[in-house]
């Protein structure tokens, strides 16, 4: 993500703080935030994806990918 749209986002954070967004503040920081997520989450998987796990022996392993669907434990 572009430093200018970061700095938007710290920009209109601040200006929440101080009085309330008009709607199309709101908008636009929505929608900043959205882009920022998932500029985020591509990076985050990126690096997992090219995550090793060596073992005594000396092999490496990529990471075993979680299915994001898997159901929790039920109680």
């Amino acid at each position: 993500m572009e430093q200018a749209k970061i700095d938007r986002i710290n920009e209109l954070a601040h200006l929440a703080k101080e009085r309330a967004l008009t709607g199309e503040e709101l908008a636009e920081r929505d929608a900043l935030r959205r882009e920022y997520i998932e500029a985020f989450r591509r990076a985050t998987i990126d690096v997992l994806e090219h995550t090793y796990i060596q073992t005594p022996d000396g092999k490496k392993h990529p990471l075993p990918r979680k299915d994001r669907r898997e159901k929790t434990r039920e109680e």
